[in-house]
């Protein structure tokens, strides 16, 4: 038996979970704030706020008996530092989109998204680390020659927690989410930074998952790290077969899968995980904003709209609606608008646009996991995050609609449990207890206040109804849009 700390620096504060190594049980915990100005919505940071964070969410003797310390940071941020390890200029965070333009112009560069995706897995975007880059050398030429090094969040903790040593590392997973390192080959694409930056830097060396970055000068253990969307990943103990839809404004569909996509129309972006799977991911522009138009249109919350949508029956009385109120990704109709289809006098009535909005948010998403079926990702089982989960109309829809069982895991900081259970799988395979080829198993503790259910063969069949009415409207419409599934 042993102790373990798992570190989450997201985009809001630092959560700090200490376990049990052989369980996964959380002893004790506590969680900071970032220091910031303003409203806190600031899309450049001091990295220094990072570690105060950090700081007060360990205090009182929070990390006393820990042997490994795990970190899980927010993804596409851009550490820019000097040849001498000083940093360049603030930190760009994945919510700056003032790269949209410089996103644009390397795709055309590397010949649109087909060629991005054969050579990383994945399309430029405002947020990604090689977007900004480029916007730096094209508005900031001084600090972008001044750049040396690049780090991610998590990198850029894991150094300072090791004593800023000479030796700088990432894993995999992170990495695959910059935009120059290929989950398929395992290696940078030097030649992309240096067409996105002008010239070419130090990246961090890429650990194995279960490889050790190092020891702090107090003699603690600590892991390789990871991005917050593979950390989540693991805290949840996903494997083979299992798939996230997380719900937030927009949704994110993602799964376990054996071997990285390449996909040219740029639907799915390849990733790694942090166990050495893969972690292919489907996005959507529009999940809980359905939910919430919806609402403000009925004037109720989002659970007096669960309540209605109940009231109503399965196919909401011909009522469709596309879900597509930004535009969407998938498909890619980035210029289109929703739409509410079938109206009759019968089916004008609250509680039918309530499960209309349910059904055309969940029908969207599942068209989003139809995407990963497509290509060959095995979707047994389906995890559902965000707050939206716990309605009730989403846990009766849901299962028939995906056409899989579905579970919706209690609250709880998954990101900060997945960097403990690195930690674990670090410590463990260091000292011979634990496989380097397999984390320790602690599902059995996330996912024992777990709440699901497993479709029948009548939700199947009325799942199966609902997604062909609203096949029939979104085909009309958008002819073509899914002709590749």
């Amino acid at each position: 038996m042993g102790i373990v700390a798992g570190l989450d620096s997201s985009t809001a504060g630092t959560t700090v979970v200490v376990c049990d190594t052989d369980t996964g049980a959380v002893l004790r915990q506590g969680y900071a704030p970032h220091p910031t100005e303003g409203d806190g919505k600031q899309t450049e940071i001091d990295p220094q706020a990072w570690l105060l964070s950090l700081g007060e969410a360990a205090k009182d003797g929070l990390l006393e008996g820990v042997q490994a310390i795990g970190v899980s940071g927010q993804q596409h941020g851009l550490v820019a530092l000097d040849a001498g390890g000083v940093l360049v200029r603030p930190v760009l965070l994945r919510n700056d989109r003032r790269a949209q333009v410089a996103a644009a112009d390397l795709t055309e560069a590397l010949g649109g998204p087909g060629g991005w995706a054969e050579a990383v897995g994945s399309v430029p975007e405002a947020a990604y680390p090689i977007s900004k880059l480029r916007w730096l050398a094209q508005h900031e030429p001084a600090s972008a020659q001044r750049t040396a090094e690049v780090l991610l969040p998590h990198d850029w903790l894991v150094w300072q927690l090791l004593g800023r040593p000479a030796r700088r590392i990432t894993d995999r997973g992170d990495a695959s989410s910059t935009g120059y390192w290929s989950a398929a080959t395992g290696g940078y694409r030097t030649d992309l930074v240096e067409l996105a930056l002008g010239h070419r830097v130090r990246l961090p060396e890429v650990l194995a998952p279960a490889e050790p970055a190092g020891h702090t000068p107090e003699g603690l253990l600590i892991s390789a790290g990871t991005g917050e969307n593979m950390a989540a990943a693991l805290g949840l103990g996903l494997g083979p077969g299992d798939a996230v839809v997380a719900l937030g404004a927009s949704g994110t569909v993602f799964a376990v899968h054996h071997e990285a996509l390449t996909d040219p129309s740029g639907l799915i972006t390849s990733l790694a995980d942090a166990t050495g799977h893969h972690l292919p991911v489907v996005q959507t522009r529009n999940a809980v904003r359905v939910l919430r138009g919806a609402a403000d249109l009925l004037g109720t919350d989002l659970s007096g709209l669960s309540e209605l949508a109940l009231r109503s029956t399965p196919g909401s009385y011909g009522l469709v609606l596309l879900p597509y109120l930004e535009g969407e990704r998938t498909p890619q109709l980035p210029h289109t608008a929703g739409l509410l289809a079938g109206l009759r006098r019968e089916s004008m009535k609250p509680e039918h646009l309530a499960r209309a909005a349910f059904e055309g948010m969940l029908c969207g998403l599942a068209d989003a996991l139809d995407v990963l079926r497509g290509r060959g990702v095995a979707v047994r089982r389906v995890f559902l995050l965000g707050p939206a989960g716990e309605l009730p109309a989403v846990q009766a829809m849901a299962p028939g609609l995906f056409g899989v069982p579905v579970v919706v895991p209690p609250p709880a900081d998954y990101a900060a449990l997945g960097a403990a259970r690195q930690a674990a799988w670090a410590l463990g395979a260091q000292r011979g207890s634990v496989s380097p080829q397999e984390p320790p198993h602690w599902a059995s503790a996330v996912l024992s206040g777990s709440r699901g259910a497993e479709p029948g063969a009548d939700d199947l069949a009325v799942g199966s109804s609902v997604r062909q009415q609203y096949r029939a409207v979104r085909d009309q419409t958008h002819p073509g849009a899914f002709a590749a599934l």
